[in-house]
């Protein structure tokens, strides 16, 4: 599992999932928006938020997070500003605690908000 706490994630990207990641996903389930760092990437769907997390140095051994929105008890949104162009998501999740993710400043912040409370709320 990705160690959240000391997260590698680079800054994410808006980008498509893979053939991998949708090959994962439930009878039902949509991607909404998905996000890449420089290995690793990062999916919202309409069930879970996955995370894909590449390991090693071939990149052969792959790490797939299901993080369920039925386990969010809160987030947080943060949006760009003037020096600090990144914005950035927090959400805490019971029996794994807080997850942070860091993303360009051009995402649309609000968007992965609105998201998660779709399905949290």
């Amino acid at each position: 599992m990705i160690d959240f706490a000391n997260s590698t994630i680079a800054k994410l990207k808006p980008s498509q999932p893979g053939e991998d990641v949708m090959s994962m996903l439930v009878e039902g389930e949509q991607v909404f928006r998905s996000f890449q760092g420089s290995r690793d990437s990062v999916h919202f769907t309409s069930k879970r938020i996955l995370c894909k997390n590449v390991q090693g140095i071939t990149g052969k051994k792959t790490d797939y997070s299901s993080l369920p929105y039925s386990k969010v008890q809160a987030w947080s949104v943060e949006t760009a500003g003037t020096f600090d162009r990144d914005c950035e998501l927090e959400v805490w999740f019971s029996g794994l605690g807080k997850v942070r993710l860091e993303f360009s400043g051009s995402v649309d912040i609000h968007v992965i908000g609105r998201i998660i409370g779709d399905h949290v709320l």
